[in-house]
């Protein structure tokens, strides 16, 4: 056995006993299938050649304060600013989400981290994974370059705070006092992403109003997303059963706070839009939205609430599921 699969105890490995290799017929398919359904093995999309001026480059629908008085009052090149300054906040919040969670996730998994997560299907799927989201942070990064240079060299992400779930990863693992707490983390986390940006991607895909590029970006990374939120949901349902029950305890905790930090509305990045898009009233209009309840951007978990389901954990998880929406098209292939 290579040794990279064995359970050393002394360096807090996951699981209780080895496993048999992950082998299931969705991870066969993911691997064998990868050249013909990958976006990074297609033809330059050429997305730059997209790029429609008229169009607003983020969509209003999914705005928080888009029927507040104070910005329907504004004048539209401020409106489009707040919307470009938007769509620059989810580029960047897709790059760093991609380098700072689930890239470490998926390279935990091929360090062997967790011993029951192994097999020649698997490595071969998360490789792939890999390649796959270092282009999408590579598309959205020429996204964000492309808007710049035809919105406004100001439109820079370093302006913006880092995003409110990559903090929320961040504080947690620095906090963990155990390895085994901060790869587990790290796991939930990445899983989370994996099983939610496909709902996130699907509101830009489908806003027909909004700028070409964009719209065609997300259908793209979210098409990739669909076969990811299968490998991560693979691995949830494999590993979980192999967890002592602290550490199963915790890592339903650690979905939870994963899940609650994804799918809200990050008010300091709109605090920070407001200031660099100059509009008067911003932030007491935020105030308002918040003491609405206007706190999630996404309801639709179905990916995550169908793999918990099928591990029959859904009631064991600190999660309010009264407010899902179900698409009726689960974000991953079954």
């Amino acid at each position: 056995m290579d040794e990279r699969f064995t359970s050393n105890a002394e360096e807090d490995a996951l699981g209780s006993e080895l496993f048999s290799a992950v082998d299931s017929p969705v991870i066969q398919r993911l691997a064998v299938n990868w050249a013909r359904r990958a976006t990074v093995k297609r033809d330059d999309p050429g997305l730059i050649d997209m790029f429609d001026p008229a169009a607003p480059d983020y969509p209003e629908s999914i705005v928080p304060f888009a029927d507040h008085p104070t910005y329907r009052e504004l004048a539209p090149e401020r409106r489009q600013a707040v919307l470009t300054w938007a769509m620059i906040a989810l580029n960047r919040n897709t790059e760093y989400s991609e380098t700072h969670v689930v890239n470490p996730a998926f390279d935990l998994i091929l360090r062997g981290e967790f011993p029951g997560l192994w097999g020649e299907a698997l490595e071969v799927s998360l490789m792939q994974a890999l390649v796959d989201e270092r282009y999408h942070i590579l598309m959205h990064r020429m996204a964000s370059d492309v808007t710049r240079a035809r919105r406004g060299a100001h439109y820079r992400e370093k302006e913006l705070p880092l995003p409110y779930v990559s903090e929320a990863h961040r504080e947690l693992t620095e906090g963990a006092e155990e390895r085994w707490q901060r790869s587990l983390l790290t796991l939930a986390f990445a899983i989370t992403t994996e099983l939610s940006i496909g709902a996130y991607l699907e509101l830009v895909a489908t806003a027909s109003e909004i700028q070409p590029m964009n719209m065609a970006l997300a259908r793209l990374h979210r098409h990739d997303e669909v076969c990811h939120g299968s490998i991560s949901g693979e691995l949830l349902k494999t590993l979980y059963p192999q967890l002592t029950g602290e550490q199963q305890r915790f890592l339903l905790e650690s979905l939870g706070v994963a899940l609650r930090a994804y799918s809200a509305n990050d008010y300091r990045a709109w605090e920070a839009i407001m200031r660099l898009a100059g509009v008067r009233g911003g932030a007491e209009m935020l105030r308002d939205c918040q003491a609405a309840g206007r706190t999630a951007l996404l309801r639709d978990y179905s990916g995550l609430h169908q793999v918990l389901s099928d591990l029959d954990v859904l009631d064991e998880m600190d999660f309010d599921w009264s407010g899902l929406k179900m698409s009726g098209e689960l974000p991953y292939v079954l």
